[in-house]
């Protein structure tokens, strides 16, 4: 699926292929805005591919030339607070998947859809790109979590800066402080997802899961995660692999093992 030809919404798309999940923000009469349907949809939406097997990965984008303007403005006047609980809630299920994820950005990444990229293990952008954190233009409080995750990717003073402004940075700034990983010409974006994806879907997802929750703060789970490597079996086949020159096949999964996770 090219996602600048998707033209409907407002809606949350999905397809899976070839163990790639794509989801895509679409709602292109405002710029991908997310509607207070949208943000209570993506939580469920993220469960379901967590749990389908033949999901390697997860790469999030917009449609058409507009990653997401932020919150469709129009919800936010709704009682009680409700679409910025849900903003939270649904970021936070973007942070707590636990595969891979991978934000393509191109055009706005402004304040929702800022905190949709931040919350995504990777951020790849194309030139011409925007990114801006912008509740002091409306007098929210950004929740204490995004600003936590914002400060882990950028440092506290470009933090303040995008918070305390609200102003935009283009793509090489955002690159220069860490809010992405990689920008890429107009036009070659789509072709460096698909090739990048393809090399995390051939990778250990054993490794990938230890990985992500440690780069998370789990320590706590070194234990499980040593365990579920002993008796995986991938170290073995990757370095059979390795010897024999040829691509590893990786077979370890969730739950594929004896051991049951620790709680907490």
């Amino acid at each position: 699926m090219d996602p600048r030809e998707r033209t409907a919404g407002p809606a949350l798309e999905h397809t899976v292929v070839d163990g790639v999940a794509t989801v895509v923000i679409s709602n292109t009469a405002k710029r991908n805005a997310m509607t207070t349907g949208m943000w209570q949809a993506l939580p469920p939406l993220l469960e379901a591919l967590a749990a389908d097997p033949a999901v390697r990965m997860l790469v999030l984008t917009g449609a058409g030339d507009t990653f997401c303007a932020g919150a469709d403005i129009g919800s936010l006047r709704e009682p009680g607070g409700r679409p910025q609980a849900l903003a939270v809630e649904a970021e936070e299920a973007l942070a707590a998947f636990p595969l891979p994820t991978l934000a393509a950005v191109r055009g706005h990444c402004v304040g929702g859809g800022s905190q949709l990229a931040a919350a995504c293990d990777l951020r790849f952008a194309e030139e011409g790109s925007s990114f801006g954190i912008t509740p002091a233009k409306l007098g929210i409080v950004y929740p204490s979590s995004s600003t936590r995750r914002l400060v882990s990717l950028v440092g506290p003073a470009t933090a303040k800066f995008l918070l305390f402004s609200g102003e935009l940075i283009d793509a090489d700034r955002a690159l220069r402080a860490g809010l992405v990983d990689e920008v890429w010409p107009a036009g070659a974006l789509e072709d460096r997802v698909r090739s990048f994806a393809r090399i995390l879907v051939s990778r250990s997802r054993l490794t990938q899961a230890a990985a992500k929750e440690f780069a998370d703060g789990r320590e706590d789970r070194d234990a499980y995660w040593s365990e579920q490597s002993r008796g995986s079996g991938d170290t073995a086949e990757g370095v059979a692999a390795f010897l024999e020159r040829r691509a590893p096949r990786f077979t370890w999964t969730t739950g594929s093992t004896a051991a049951a996770p620790t709680s907490g």
